[in-house]
């Protein structure tokens, strides 16, 4: 509260079972904005947001450095008209008394608190936190933004959590199903974030949860989805085989109409292929992965993990035409997806550019590309420097023949791995 810390606070309201959007609504502040600042994503600077929210949550004011609220010399009344001495002449002064000086933030407070004594007598036929929950999956598949992966995965794993309650109460089936998706997105996600820092056993558990969730909500577009990230731990950690498995049960699933699913199932599928050395089925799945991102619609292009824009589109296939030995093609991909590439994407960028390493590795210049893929490593910060990127830049190391090994630019490359 000194600290006017907002984002703890609405963590720990969130976390003691008062949604998002109650919180928004006692302080007068959109539900989104209230999301953002519990992640940790927007602050509290403004001298009149601070004290709608210190009005609304009834914090007084001097833990926050104001004057006292005008609701604390009647916190006393109100608390105990709450403990069932209501009485309705009482509660009418005090409302007129709040709403003498307009709607402002004690008001509304005091509007709210009587609403929600009735609402929660209530039976809703749909749980309000779903709707901060979907808001929530929504915003975390935007990826990291800058953010460490151990941050993301901490507050995916909260608000993951925060499921369980309204999936162990009978719903509607229409909810049940939007409780479902929601949690087979989120439980997806989380497996992908395991994934890149490096935990497969944990990632591949996440994406059991996350396609038995998907499989109840009935969203084959999820279910294929879900399996076609999934495939991408074993392509990531050495069982091509395995991944081409999963990522052709993904594109049976999605069906041959252009989605998001069908495109990364495709794209992930030619990923394997080329790593198990079936380079015509590989060339195959690309054309395949070509065909189904032009006729994709614009409303799954966008840049999420949930979506498929061009910039993922030429992540994949830099890493198949690297794969391949086809520089040229890779060359080109890997300038695309960088270009397309936000400055905070810190992870997909280095990926990049180790691809292009390994492309100047396969075109025979070994020194230039351990010096490439050293620079690319040391300038990621401590907590990316990890998982999926070691692996990636571990693979190049081990393509280099033994008698290369004692060169300079080798060894830095092998000193860098083992720091």
């Amino acid at each position: 509260m000194r600290e006017r810390d907002f984002t703890t606070v609405f963590a720990m309201a969130h976390d003691a079972g008062i949604s998002f959007n109650r919180i928004a609504e006692a302080c007068a502040l959109k539900s989104e904005r209230v999301s953002q600042i519990a992640r940790g994503t927007a602050t509290v600077t403004a001298l009149a947001t601070v004290e709608r929210i210190a009005g609304g949550l009834r914090i007084p004011g001097a833990l926050l450095g104001l004057a006292a609220q005008p609701w604390e010399d009647t916190a006393v009344h109100s608390t105990e008209s709450h403990h069932g001495e209501d009485d309705p002449m009482k509660r009418r002064n005090l409302l007129r008394g709040a709403l003498a000086a307009g709607l402002t933030a004690p008001a509304l407070a005091a509007l709210t608190a009587a609403r929600t004594d009735v609402d929660q007598t209530l039976s809703p036929d749909m749980p309000q936190d779903l709707a901060d929950l979907e808001a929530a999956a929504e915003s975390y598949g935007y990826g990291y933004h800058g953010q460490q992966p151990t941050r993301v995965l901490a507050d995916l794993v909260t608000d993951f959590a925060g499921l369980r309650p309204l999936l162990t109460i009978p719903q509607p089936a229409p909810v049940r199903a939007r409780l479902c998706r929601t949690a087979g997105q989120m439980a997806g996600m989380t497996a992908i974030v395991l994934h890149d820092l490096g935990s497969r056993r944990e990632s591949r558990a996440w994406f059991n949860t996350a396609a038995r969730a998907a499989a109840e909500s009935g969203d084959n577009q999820l279910h294929a989805w879900v399996l076609a990230r999934e495939a991408m731990v074993p392509l990531n950690y050495g069982a091509p085989k395995a991944a081409a498995g999963l990522a052709e049960r993904a594109r049976h699933v999605a069906g041959h109409r252009p989605t998001a699913a069908a495109v990364l199932a495709a794209a992930v599928a030619a990923r394997a292929y080329a790593l198990n050395h079936q380079s015509e089925q590989a060339r195959a799945a690309l054309e395949t992965a070509d065909a189904l991102m032009n006729r994709l619609p614009e409303s799954e292009r966008s840049d999420t993990w949930l979506t498929y824009g061009e910039q993922k589109h030429h992540v994949h296939l830099s890493h198949a035409f690297t794969t391949l030995g086809d520089t040229r093609l890779a060359h080109v991909s890997q300038e695309r997806a960088l270009e397309l590439s936000a400055p905070t994407s810190t992870m997909t960028r280095t990926l990049l550019n180790i691809d292009a390493a390994a492309c100047s590795h396969h075109d025979g210049d070994t020194e230039q590309a351990c010096r490439r893929t050293v620079t690319a490593l040391t300038a990621l910060p401590d907590g990316y420097r990890t998982g999926l990127v070691r692996r990636r830049a571990q693979d190049l190391y081990e393509a280099i023949p033994t008698d290369h090994h004692h060169e300079r630019a080798v060894q830095e490359l092998r000193d860098v791995l083992a720091a």
